[in-house]
């Protein structure tokens, strides 16, 4: 047995040899297309603003494979892209540069945008999904051929989508103090889209998603402060009947500005000034 083996073995090798060294074969054109892609305007215009100088690629044409194959989702118009990309130049990229410097966002930043047109339902469940950050190099927007330039509260859905996701990408850097959520952690719920903002607000979280989990409860924070004026955050701050839940979210509130302070040295007060301002010229 063991010399039947040997002899195979050999067989083997001799017959890879010869396959090897038979120099007849010539290797065949290349299957993959290295020719240059056709760039229109709105390609140039994005890789001048986002690829070359934050290395953060836009994409508008995708296939079903950049996205969850289970959801109904489509590309967006042409037209649709370039408001979406310049409110996210103007109002997260240029204020976070002046604040952070001009490395900021060069440092810490998703490398790509997705742009989806549809809306994103979800299933058995009455909510809609806005945006999504994965593993923090990549956030996907949704429902983007709906926005209203017109209307500011429209553009700020996009925008308050990826402070929020933008946040996520901050934390999984530097991850914010454990205190945080132990400040009312009896009323998070995975049931939060049965709550209303201002009951959640009641209950000491700033919208009804940041009473989801603590986590969320951050970032929600963070994106409600950088899509609202000083202002409009203090009216709905202030708005809310309870005193202990009042109490409750300006707490949450010093430590998410601790947070941007100690560990990135912004002060997110000019930061939302700075958003606010942007965010207004944006309006058509």
């Amino acid at each position: 047995m063991k010399n039947n083996i040997k002899i195979y073995l050999v067989c083997v090798i001799a017959l890879s040899y010869m396959a090897c060294s038979d120099g007849s074969d010539s290797v065949g054109d290349s299957q993959i297309d290295t020719n240059p892609p056709i760039l229109n305007t709105l390609d140039i215009w994005l890789r001048n603003n986002f690829v070359q100088p934050y290395n953060i690629e836009v994409l508008y044409k995708w296939d079903i494979n950049d996205t969850d194959v289970d959801r109904f989702l489509h590309p967006p118009f042409e037209a649709s892209v370039r408001p979406v990309a310049n409110a996210l130049q103007k109002a997260w990229i240029e204020p976070y540069t002046t604040v952070g410097g001009p490395d900021f966002i060069k440092k810490i930043a998703p490398r790509q945008f997705t742009f989806v047109g549809s809306f994103n339902f979800n299933p058995n469940s009455p909510t809609i999904t806005l945006g999504v950050a994965e593993a923090g190099t990549k956030i996907t927007l949704f429902n983007i051929d709906f926005l209203d330039f017109t209307d500011i509260n429209s553009i700020k859905q996009p925008l308050k989508t990826v402070q929020h996701e933008y946040g996520h990408i901050l934390n999984q850097n530097i991850p914010f103090d454990v205190s945080y959520g132990q400040i009312n952690p009896e009323n998070y719920t995975a049931q939060w889209f049965n709550r209303t903002d201002e009951e959640a607000r009641e209950l000491g979280y700033i919208t009804a998603y940041g009473s989801s989990q603590e986590g969320e409860d951050f970032v929600e924070m963070v994106s409600e402060m950088l899509t609202n004026s000083k202002a409009d955050f203090d009216a709905i701050v202030d708005g809310i009947v309870s005193d202990n839940a009042r109490s409750i979210i300006r707490q949450k509130e010093a430590i998410v500005a601790e947070y941007y302070l100690t560990n990135f040295g912004i002060d997110i007060y000019e930061l939302q000034d700075l958003i606010d301002k942007a965010t207004q010229d944006l309006v058509k």
